[in-house]
């Protein structure tokens, strides 16, 4: 079939997406490859369609099928999307996923090379031609162009012979594969989808789980992104997996989601809407009484599926505060120790089969099955020999920060879970800056360390700015006498010496281990009255309230940002840059630096700065450097280079 017949069916709905299918995920370079390919003439493959009932078909989108039959793709779907968005000019009604994957093409008639936009580079060169402009004006409109300004070249007649041989990829025959028949159910089509597309992404356990409730309920995907989109408003990026294993938890007490395949849709829904429920109250608990109040500091997900099946069956209560306690002491020892980090999915089965049997000490079964797994649950120095935001006890310590009676340096208030206003709203401090380690040659496994980690107001971390814990340290043990120690800091002043870092981490990592384990052991146990006023003082919010939480996780946001630039063109940048001065008076370490620009040589060197004090800031313009000190910035920035716009004022987002 025609390439033009085949994007004129995706328009009158005789081809369209299966529910099963995940969105749109090719990056620029596949696009790029893809069209380099037709270009030359190289094979890009068949696809493969299943033919079925129109009346049974449930699709992706909400495009209008054409009556009798549709063909849903099952192999072919990101280059059908890619050729669509560049002959059209748009996007399919079935697209879920980033445009900018497609759009703004251009065409070198000399050099014959496929590349993105990239303003400096093309704005002035006129044999860039843009792709989409070829398919939607047609090749007549772009030659009498080229005729008119350069009808002397001796190149014209190879530039015409170019152009026209894009535009006659729309007359590209694909071959289509067909499935079809009685005998081809939602199972034999997603196991024939595997099969060839073994390449690419498989479909998930979840993904057919997923189809087959849609394929009776198709609201359900729908539904469960609500749910979905308003947690993560909350503060908690959940996957549609951990929503399917809750809703199977309740609606069939197992781990295997082929448990869902006999349920009737009205089970499901009504599993959903328990899940839901559930959920919120397992979140609500874990920021009111534990701290963990937002997904960046909360250790693992899979065991929440555990809690959620737990309040089913206890008619969404925890019981009383012995009980309650237990639980959250479950879910932190299994969190800290890995225990869904192999096998989840039996790992699952067991958890979920201890509550099955209804011991009526459900904690002490679980943590039964944790010991065989992990031996000793208490907490040794070395379990804190870890470094970034990413480490398993980084929300342990901000846990210790929210409940374990740690207060401001600067305002001596307590930076528990309670705290309202300008105390609700931490942001991670580097005991010993990272400007001074790097300056020592420490690596950044050292700076990092999460022994170097602690959690302060917004207003106290700026204060300190780039300090010497020797400097600072003593100053805040006169003005708030004990807050340093609140944050298990070694007290001896001779370990705030740069030189003896390794001997700090050290020291703090025995103090944080001790403070752990104590924390643990008081939560199990159903005897201390201080529950009584913990569960008086907390006040859950509805359904859910993450007003606080880590105002700046950084090593998130930046590889977060690194990614958008990456699928937007850009180069990604050098981590922890060294800066160093001209004169090797001073060096300095920029958080995220482009050196030779986001257009790599095309455009003026820019560093990103999150938290960082104002000297960076001040050394970052001094050599040169366009310096941004949060991420709205650079991408605005890198949003006019990419339109073109190369000349920029700072002054105007300051």
């Amino acid at each position: 079939m025609r390439l033009d017949t085949i994007l004129d069916n995706v328009d009158q709905g005789a081809i369209a997406l299966p529910e099963f299918q995940r969105g749109y995920v090719w990056n620029r370079t596949q696009v790029r490859g893809l069209m380099e390919s037709l270009y030359r003439g190289h094979p890009v493959g068949s696809l493969l369609t299943w033919l079925t009932k129109t009346e049974s078909a449930i699709t992706r989108g909400d495009g209008q099928l054409q009556p009798g039959t549709v063909q849903l793709l099952l192999d072919g779907q990101q280059r059908v999307t890619s050729l669509y968005g560049l002959i059209r000019g748009n996007a399919p009604a079935f697209f879920d996923g980033n445009s900018r994957a497609f759009e703004d093409l251009r065409f070198h008639l000399d050099e014959e090379a496929f590349e993105f936009w990239q303003p400096v580079k093309m704005r002035d060169e006129p044999l860039w031609v843009d792709v989409c402009e070829i398919f939607a004006q047609g090749a007549g409109h772009l030659i009498a162009g080229l005729v008119a300004n350069a009808k002397d070249d001796p190149r014209l007649t190879d530039w015409i012979e170019r152009i026209n041989r894009i535009t006659e990829i729309r007359n590209r025959e694909f071959h289509i594969e067909q499935v079809s028949g009685e005998d081809k159910t939602v199972d034999v089509v997603v196991d024939i989808f595997n099969r060839v597309n073994s390449g690419g992404t498989k479909l998930s356990k979840g993904d057919l789980a997923l189809a087959k409730i849609c394929a009776e309920w198709p609201e359900a995907r729908l539904e469960m992104k609500r749910c979905l989109a308003k947690w993560q408003e909350a503060g908690f990026d959940f996957s549609l997996e951990l929503m399917l294993r809750s809703v199977n938890a309740i609606v069939s007490g197992r781990a295997p989601f082929s448990a869902l395949s006999d349920r009737s849709p009205a089970e499901v829904q009504r599993g959903l809407a328990r899940a839901e429920r559930a959920i919120d109250k397992v979140l609500n608990t874990l920021s009111s009484r534990l701290g963990l109040n937002h997904g960046s500091v909360l250790p693992a997900v899979y065991p929440i599926v555990v809690l959620t099946r737990y309040l089913h069956d206890h008619d969404m209560s925890f019981g009383d505060h012995a009980t309650r306690d237990g639980l959250l002491y479950w879910y932190i020892q299994a969190s800290m120790w890995g225990r869904y980090a192999g096998s989840t999915e039996s790992v699952l089965a067991q958890d979920l089969s201890v509550l099955a049997k209804a011991s009526p000490d459900p904690v002490a079964q679980l943590l039964v099955s944790l010991r065989q797994q992990r031996g000793d649950l208490t907490v040794k120095p070395a379990d804190f020999l870890t470094w970034s935001r990413g480490a398993r006890f980084f929300p342990v310590l901000y846990m210790l920060t929210r409940v374990a009676g740690a207060r401001d340096w600067g305002t001596g208030e307590l930076l528990d879970k309670t705290a309202l206003g300008a105390y609700s709203n931490l942001e991670i401090h580097h005991v010993f800056p990272k400007r001074v380690l790097y300056e020592a040659e420490y690596s950044r496994a050292d700076v990092n360390a999460i022994a170097n980690f602690t959690f302060l107001t917004a207003e106290t971390n700026k204060e300190i700015s780039g300090s010497y814990p020797a400097d600072y340290l003593p100053e805040y043990k006169e003005l708030q006498p004990s807050a340093v120690e609140s944050h298990w800091i070694p007290t001896d002043p001779q370990l705030w010496q740069v030189d003896r870092y390794p001997d700090f981490l050290e020291q703090r990592r025995v103090l944080l281990a001790e403070a752990t384990n104590a924390f643990l052991g008081d939560l199990y146990d159903p005897h201390l009255a201080e529950h009584e006023e913990v569960e008086a003082r907390a006040t859950p919010a509805t359904p859910i309230s993450v007003a606080d939480g880590v105002a700046e996780d950084a090593e998130n946001t930046i590889a977060a940002v690194r990614d958008w630039l990456r699928d937007h063109g850009f180069d990604d940048g050098e981590l922890d840059y060294q800066l160093a001065e001209d004169d090797g008076a001073a060096s300095f370490v920029l958080d995220v630096a482009w050196p030779r620009g986001l257009q790599v040589e095309l455009s003026e060197p820019v560093a990103l700065l999150l938290n960082e004090p104002a000297e960076v800031f001040e050394a970052a313009v001094r050599n040169g450097y366009k310096p941004f000190q949060n991420v709205v910035q650079l991408k605005t920035y890198a949003e006019r280079l990419a339109a073109g716009h190369t000349l920029y004022n700072l002054g105007k987002l300051a």
